[in-house]
């Protein structure tokens, strides 16, 4: 081996050796001690492992109606919180690219809550719905106000919705920015000239070209909304009577509460299967719609 093959592979070494040791022993290894543990009943604590095969599996789907529920909540939690996000980001983000004199005071604005903690930020709007509105829907009568924001399945699942939004679009709000002054402005005049309205080159010139924002805001809406755990723990604890409890605080008491840690691991394998098809799909629908210049 010559020196320039050494000094290359040294290089390797010494750049992505410690990313790739630190990946195997975070990231790789717990993954598959997870996988093994799914076919298993260990309870996390006791050095003995029974191993039961596809036991954990079948119970999953034929004998646990929580976990297909807290599926079903956080599927449909999921399409709102995808739609309204994405939505109020880029409508933030078209309004911000605007010519403002306020525009990077409300971009820092509209950044700052997705910088709070996701429990520290459900603890605060649990204050906000219990104390805030009803104290507002007092002095103003307003129905909206007395609502009991946490108190039932359904208003419970709009509050978190809310939060959610509240908290994430800013980021999206950012990427989306960025895509937006990246499209050219001579496209944009150009459709004026041939009498193209603002909402004209909205359609047809600016949303095409940010198309590769859209699958990676897209990507990270679906990422966020399935791992929905710390805003649904500070917020409900997945209450009332487990209507508003996610997946992921789902696999959390199973594994941590009830000490049932393989029928916990068999969950979140199949939850990350289900996330990986997800996200692999809706990142090739996007990309087949991405307008190369």
């Amino acid at each position: 081996m010559d020196h320039r093959k050494r000094s290359r592979l040294m290089q390797q070494f010494v750049f992505v050796g410690p990313t790739s040791l630190f990946f195997f022993m975070i990231v790789l290894i717990p993954f598959f001690l997870g996988l093994y543990y799914s076919f298993t009943s260990w309870n996390g604590i006791s050095r003995d492992v029974e191993w039961t095969g596809l036991r954990n599996y079948l119970h999953i789907f034929t004998k646990d109606p929580s976990f297909l529920h807290s599926f079903w909540f956080t599927a449909k939690f999921t399409f709102f919180g995808l739609i309204l996000t994405n939505l109020l980001g880029f409508a933030l983000a078209y309004v911000l690219t605007r010519k403002l004199f306020t525009r990077n005071v409300l971009r820092t604005v509209f950044f700052v809550p997705h910088v709070i903690g996701g429990l520290l930020l459900g603890f605060i709007w649990q204050f906000i719905f219990v104390r805030g509105f009803s104290s507002i829907g007092q002095a103003t009568g307003w129905s909206f106000f007395n609502l009991p924001w946490l108190g039932t399945g359904g208003t419970a699942f709009w509050a978190i919705v809310i939060v959610f939004v509240w908290q994430n679009a800013g980021y999206l709000m950012v990427i989306y920015i960025s895509a937006i002054n990246n499209v050219p402005k001579s496209l944009i005049e150009a459709s004026k000239v041939d009498g193209a309205g603002r909402f004209q080159a909205l359609r047809h010139v600016t949303i095409p070209l940010v198309m590769p924002a859209v699958t990676v805001c897209l990507f990270l809406s679906i990422s966020w909304s399935f791992k929905l755990f710390d805003l649904n723990l500070s917020l409900t604890k997945g209450g009332p009577f487990k209507a508003t409890e996610s997946v992921a605080l789902n696999i959390y008491n199973e594994a941590y509460t009830i000490s049932r840690f393989g029928m916990g691991s068999a969950k979140a394998m199949i939850f990350f299967v289900i996330v990986a098809v997800i996200s692999l799909l809706q990142v090739r629908a996007t990309k087949k719609r991405e307008v190369e210049l």
